[in-house]
């Protein structure tokens, strides 16, 4: 799909352009910078996988006096491929929830974003999220903090986790791919996007992030991981991401932005926030 946008001055403050990690208006192409990010994405569940299959890392933990999982018995699906990696059931889900962000974070890159992205931002990103990847993987193995060690497969953390992790990754995706469809057509040029999903929460990209990744982190390390980490990110979203966005749309488009507001007052999550 073609993408009419055009770059415009972001007429936001310094102090809150130096607060977002998105250059608001500017579309130059960056071609080197969103390679990085698609390389490092795409590398990344590799990573997960020396940790789940092969305890990466793990002599570390126990050399400070931690525990972690034996492997448990290998997943026998008749899938060769899935069969092969030799990882039980439960390690196989954190790693397909690995391929699942990065999968879902290269569509955006590539199709959806039409916003510089930098070699140094990419990196930054990238480093983030294989950052919170592992942490999630990590708390798994250890025993101290295994959401796989309460009760029998599949336990309550791992189901509740994976479906938070299913809509919000869906809802993530299906949200971005509604305005990059509305922002390609030139008769809403300088338009805000209100409809589809959007009309049910202003951020709601930013909330289906919320929600995998608290998804995410609860399969790994249970209830209490996926509370602080979904805590975590609605505190950011409020507090950082979402008022220097506020002040970007304000400023753009006017009193369009105020009537959407009013209507859907929601921020992050339907009904709830």
């Amino acid at each position: 799909m073609s993408d009419q946008r055009e770059n415009i001055e972001d007429p936001r403050s310094a102090a809150s352009k130096a607060k977002d990690l998105i250059a608001r208006g500017d579309y130059t192409p960056t071609p080197a910078g969103k390679a990085t990010f698609f390389l490092l994405r795409g590398v990344e569940p590799f990573l997960q996988y020396s940790i789940l299959a092969h305890g990466l890392g793990t002599s570390a933990l126990h050399r400070v006096g931690l525990r972690t999982l034996p492997p448990g018995l290998p997943a026998h699906t008749g899938i060769s491929l899935i069969d092969g990696l030799g990882l039980s059931p439960y390690r196989f889900v954190l790693l397909a929830m690995s391929i699942g962000a990065a999968l879902k974070q290269n569509i955006w890159v590539t199709a959806l974003s039409g916003e510089p992205m930098p070699v140094s931002g990419a990196v930054a990103v990238g480093l983030y999220n294989a950052l919170l990847n592992s942490f999630s993987s990590y708390a798994f193995l250890l025993t101290a903090t295994s959401a796989s060690t309460k009760t029998n497969f599949p336990q309550p953390a791992l189901l509740i986790g994976s479906s938070l992790y299913v809509v919000g990754i869906m809802t993530e995706l299906i949200a971005e791919i509604q305005r990059k469809r509305f922002k390609s057509k030139p008769e809403n040029k300088g338009k805000a996007y209100t409809g589809g999903l959007w009309s049910f929460a202003r951020h709601i990209n930013y909330g289906g992030y919320t929600l995998w990744r608290a998804g995410y982190a609860m399969a790994g390390g249970g209830y209490t991981l996926g509370a602080v980490v979904g805590a975590f990110l609605a505190w950011d979203f409020t507090y950082r991401a979402i008022p220097v966005l506020n002040e970007y749309c304000e400023a753009r488009y006017g009193a369009a932005w105020e009537r959407f507001k009013k209507d859907t007052p929601y921020q992050l999550i339907p009904y709830i926030y």
